[in-house]
């Protein structure tokens, strides 16, 4: 997939965000396979030529979408994980899955295209943010440096995907997710001194 074209970026940011919008909405309700170009541009209020102008076809729209929808989330995740000690390190793992999960439940677009866009581009993004969230937890001792660092990396990412997904489902069905479950997770994922905390 390739970027828009740059006609696209010269619209003004509350016109290409309404046209991400409307797109949002379609792949998200008839899937990324699915959702009609000639309906989402419509819908948009863009004439065919002038989508042309924008986009080089259905691809790149989706692709556009996917990175704004991964935006969304590495924000509302909030900035790479610095932590000044290993209490300030979970404290901002809790309030960064916190808030995740509020996003995820008040935008079901995104949502629904969560996964996809994750993936998006070979998962770099997405991954980023882990290697972030590994790195500063092995240089303040809380994450286990016995394993390889790239399958912590990605386990890590999984088990964070699983939980989130997880607690939406408990949400809902009208249920409280246990959130020290996660952390039990992830502490016998990361080792002995994560144990510590989860407990």
């Amino acid at each position: 997939m390739t970027p828009p074209l740059p006609r696209f970026h010269r619209l003004p940011p509350e016109r290409r965000t309404e046209i991400l919008a409307v797109a949002r909405q379609h792949f998200a309700e008839h899937g990324p396979q699915h959702a009609s170009y000639n309906k989402i541009i419509e819908a948009a209020g863009i004439s065919k030529t002038a989508a042309y102008h924008y986009f080089d076809g259905r691809e790149d729209l989706l692709s556009a979408v996917l990175d704004d929808v991964l935006a969304r989330l590495l924000d509302a995740l909030g900035p790479e994980p610095s932590a000044s000690d290993a209490d300030a390190f979970w404290a901002g793992l809790e309030s960064g899955t916190d808030a995740l999960t509020a996003h995820l439940l008040g935008h079901p677009d995104d949502l629904a295209l969560a996964e996809v866009a994750a993936a998006h581009e070979g998962g770099a993004a997405w991954r980023g943010w882990f290697t972030a969230l590994v790195d500063e937890g092995q240089r303040l001792g809380v994450i286990r440096t016995d394993l390889d660092r790239e399958l912590l990396v990605g386990a890590t990412t999984a088990v964070v995907g699983a939980a989130d997904l997880w607690a939406l489902s408990a949400l809902a069905a009208g249920r409280q997710p246990d959130r020290a479950q996660v952390w039990t997770l992830l502490a016998g994922l990361w080792g002995t001194k994560a144990a510590d905390r989860a407990h």
